[in-house]
């Protein structure tokens, strides 16, 4: 049934303060940006392995909930205090301090400058998959 993840989608109500952020953390601009000219209400970049997706959406176009609810959706990293480190350099705030979860597991989870949690894991299955 499920087959891997398809498109991390976070919204920003800022949405070039978020492209440009967004830019500095994937070291790279995004290569899908609708619309075409003006400003940018949707953005994607591919990173990793896989080349799978993050993008940005305009928080305009957020969907509504009628109560809380949503996931935090972990990406993985090898280093995970040194990826942890950059994107709070970067303007996010610690959410979830790195934590060991087992042998070789870690995870934390920091909250973007839009307000968006973005989980990391340091995962040696996931490792083993992609070495």
């Amino acid at each position: 049934m499920f087959r891997g993840l398809a498109n991390v989608n976070l919204v920003a109500d800022d949405m070039a303060a978020a492209v440009d952020w967004y830019t500095t953390v994937f070291d790279a601009p995004p290569y899908f940006v609708r619309p075409e000219q003006g400003p940018a209400q949707y953005a994607e970049w591919r990173f990793g392995d896989d080349d799978d997706e993050f993008a940005l959406m305009d928080a305009r176009f957020r969907p509504v909930l009628p109560a809380p609810g949503g996931a935090v959706v972990s990406m993985h990293v090898d280093d995970i205090q040194a990826s942890f480190d950059r994107l709070i350099t970067l303007g996010a705030a610690s959410f979830e301090p790195v934590t060991r979860r087992g042998e070789g597991w870690w995870s934390a989870a920091v909250s973007d400058p839009f307000g968006n949690l973005v989980g990391l894991i340091q995962s040696p299955h996931w490792a083993a998959q992609h070495d």
